[in-house]
This record gives C-alpha cells, structure tokens and sequence, in this order.
C-alpha cells in the first residue's frame, strides 16, 4: 500500500460513515479506494484494475469517462451549474422531460425531478394520495398495497411499502402500515405452489385482497420485471399484466418502481414495455443519467396533473420539492445517456450479451451449493444455499456471499451480494470477452469457497 493511499484509508476510517456497512468489520479491513473511470473498469489508488460488476450499484450504462457524457456535462458547466425550478425553468431540465415523455409508456406526460430512487417512489406515493384527497368528498383511499419482498428505498415512505427486515424492521414504529399482495417464486411468499404456476395463484391472492380493500386503497406499487433487493426475483411472464388488469379493474392507481430495471437492464428500455402495461406511475433514478449523477423522475398522466389545479387560495398545488430538482448538469447528463441510447443502438446491441449471459450462466447449474440461478436481460442472481435439496441456506454468520464477492476482487472483478445471492448487473457497454470473464471468475470463487 504506497503512502496516498495508506493516509486515505486513515482518514476514511477517521471520519466516514458508509452505507449498509457494519463500520466494526470496515475499520479491521483494508478497503479499495476508488481513483479513476475508464471503459468499464475501475482503477484504484494502487493503480489496480478492476472489472466494474456492479455498474457502480447498478447505476452505470456506457462506462466510464463516457466522452459524449463528459462533453455535455463540461458543456453545461460552462453555462451554468445549478438554478432552481421552483418559480424558474431551466434548458436542460425541460429538454429532459420531454425526451422522457417521448420514450415512457403511453399516458404517462407529466414528469417531476427529484434526486434519488426513494425520492422518486415518495414523490409517486405522495402524488396518489393527494390525487385521491382531492377528487373525493369523502376520501377513503388512504393505504398502499405492496409485495412480499419488495423494496422501495430508504425513506420513510419507501420503507413503508418495502418489506425487508434487514432494512425496514428497526424502524417499524416509524412506519405507516400497509396491504401486501405474494409475490411470485419470492420464498416469503404464503402460497405454497410450484414456480410459474404460482403466478396465477399469487394474481389470485392479490385480487381477493384488492377487492376487500380497494376503497382504502390508493395505489399499488411494484418493481417490474424482477425484485431487485430481495435476490433478483424473476416474475413469471404475465405477472405484471396480470397485476395491471387488477388494479385497472377495481380503480386504484398502479405505481411502476422501475429504478433498478429502467434504461435497459432488462432488455428494454423500461421493463413495463415487455407486456405493454402503462402505470399512472413511473419511478426513474440510477440509470437516468448514465452512472453520473443523482437524478430521478417521476413521471405520472395528465388525469394526475388536472387534479393538482385550483386557485392558489385553494392549496391544491403538490407542496414537494428538493433543493436540486431538475439539476441542470444531472439533466444535461440525462440528455446525453438518452442521445447515447438512440446513437449507439443499445438496446439492439444488448441481444447478443443476454443470449450470451444465459448461455454461460448453465455452467452454475451444475455447482453443488446452488439454489438458483435467475436471469432477466443483462440481469442475473446466483443463489448460494448449504443444502441444494432442501434450500437451506448457509448461517448468516458465514458471509459467504460476501466472501466470495471479496475472492472476485482478488482477480480483479468488482461485485456486490445480496446476502448468499451473487449479483450479475455489469454496466450495458460491457464487452462479450469482458462477461466472459466476469462469470468465469464468478464460478471459479464460487466452487473455491464452497467445494
């Protein structure tokens, strides 16, 4: 460890808190620190290399030092950084919305800016809300039904319809409760049937709880495609359409949390567009603006909108907002990940890469303490259990996702678990030869610490 870096490593452990990091076991390690970008690598203060598996928390889309991104974000920093939307427009946030409106599925024409992931599922629960408070005399439509092993961030309200333990119990007496419908193949799911059958089942479950308390309920919100958090949990094809229908039916609001699977990691841009279901909602971050900068949106229809105008003495206006709303530097960037899209052909270009992703994940089918591999798009979970019959998973106190992420490192591989579940989320602009190694090493730690 040359002399930078050992004083970096001093003053991390000096003053930072990091995020979902017991700081007893960071402060007898020896961290990374991060130094530079390039392609879909990252280099450290060692000047190390490392394959970015994570895309920066499943953040990044084209790499890093994107030059089209750079150049807008320098561009606009000529002109200026930062200025307010409220009571003022700025150029690159209303060049945003529009693109995004042009892209999102339809009906969805409104779009409100906001920072992060959770912000943007907040902005979403508080807009249903007050749509309802302000359409009936009599509003009864108060709660929100989720699913089992959802997660919606780290606010209060997305804690609220968020359902991990590790993230939500501690702080359960600060909650507002909720209805939850099963969600497919999750294991805390109470219908016990035989995954995709189960989807039927879980659509079944939800209806009959929807029909006994669709009065009180404004809105049902749902991460499309897969659960992210809760080990990448593929929904059986249908699901979604099938949770669309229901809410359509029995007249309450469907939220779309498509944070994780938004701008390709699915295979399309939004993962609502597999099964052409338009939500009253979509929550957009992480990839918005490419891996650059906080950013998100939430986008909602005109029926929404007209329910927030009134006289100013009639206090209809939605009363939310965040300092940074519509950031012109994070909206130029927005601007530039979108051009990049269209100019590059990524979703076209991403084809190949999922065929070649599920191809090469068969070879893990074969590993001894295996539970399950799971794939959508670009998208994968590779689930460690210690008994591969009865799925019993390993003690907690082994970490063994952690440490197998921690052996990936050593052959120059950047990845994250979710507890015992190996995530596979590279950046899009992943090269083939580049997958190829990031799941060879991948399987290789995986039988070192295991067989």
């Amino acid at each position: 460890m040359n002399g930078k870096t050992k004083k970096l490593v001093a003053l991390d452990k000096r003053h930072l808190w990091h995020p979902f990091t017991q700081m007893k076991d960071w402060n007898t390690s020896t961290p990374l620190v991060i130094e530079r970008g390039q392609g879909n690598c990252l280099i450290d203060t060692e000047g190390k290399k490392y394959l970015d598996g994570a895309a920066s928390l499943w953040t990044n889309v084209h790499g890093h030092r994107k030059k089209e991104i750079d150049a807008a974000i320098k561009k606009q920093l000529g002109l200026i950084a930062h200025s307010t939307l409220l009571g003022l427009a700025n150029v690159p946030s209303v060049l945003l919305a529009d693109k995004l409106v042009e892209i999102a599925p339809k009906g969805l024409t409104k779009v409100f800016f906001s920072d992060d992931g959770s912000t943007a599922v907040e902005v979403a629960l508080k807009m249903s809300y007050q749509y309802w408070e302000q359409t009936r005399k009599k509003n009864t439509k108060q709660r929100f039904i989720a699913f089992t092993g959802a997660y919606h961030g780290d606010t209060l309200g997305g804690m609220s319809v968020g359902e991990i333990d590790v993230f939500v119990e501690k702080y359960r007496p600060l909650l507002f409760k909720n209805l939850r419908g099963p969600y497919p193949y999750c294991y805390r799911c109470p219908v016990k049937k035989t995954y995709p059958s189960c989807s039927l089942a879980c659509l079944d479950s939800f209806e009959r709880i929807v029909k006994k308390h669709h009065k009180e309920l404004a809105a049902c919100i749902i991460e499309p495609g897969f659960e992210g958090a809760s080990g990448m949990i593929v929904a059986p094809k249908g699901f979604l359409k099938g949770v669309r229908e229901i809410t359509k039916k029995y007249g309450i609001h469907l939220i779309a949390d498509e944070v994780a699977a938004g701008f390709g990691r699915t295979g399309r841009m939004f993962a609502c567009e597999a099964e052409g279901v338009n939500p009253n909602f979509m929550c957009l971050a992480k990839g918005l603006t490419g891996g650059y900068l906080p950013l998100a949106a939430t986008l909602t229809t005109d029926k929404v909108y007209r329910a927030f105008l009134g006289r100013y003495d009639e206090f209809r206006a939605f009363f939310h907002g965040h300092t940074y709303t519509g950031n012109p530097l994070g909206c130029a960037a927005g601007l530039a990940n979108l051009e990049t899209f269209k100019k590059e052909k990524i979703l076209e270009n991403l084809k190949p890469k999922i065929k070649l992703l599920a191809a090469l994940l068969e070879k893990f089918k074969s590993l001894r303490h295996l539970g399950d591999v799971r794939q959508i798009g670009l998208v994968a979970g590779v689930e460690l259990v210690e008994d591969k019959k009865t799925k019993k998973s390993f003690p907690a106190a082994m970490r063994l996702g952690h440490r197998v992420c921690m052996e990936a490192r050593k052959h120059g591989l950047i990845i994250r678990p979710l507890g015992d579940t190996i995530v596979i989320m590279p950046p899009l602009s992943i090269k083939e030869t580049e997958l190829k190694k990031m799941m060879r090493v991948v399987y290789g730690c995986i039988r070192e610490l295991t067989e």
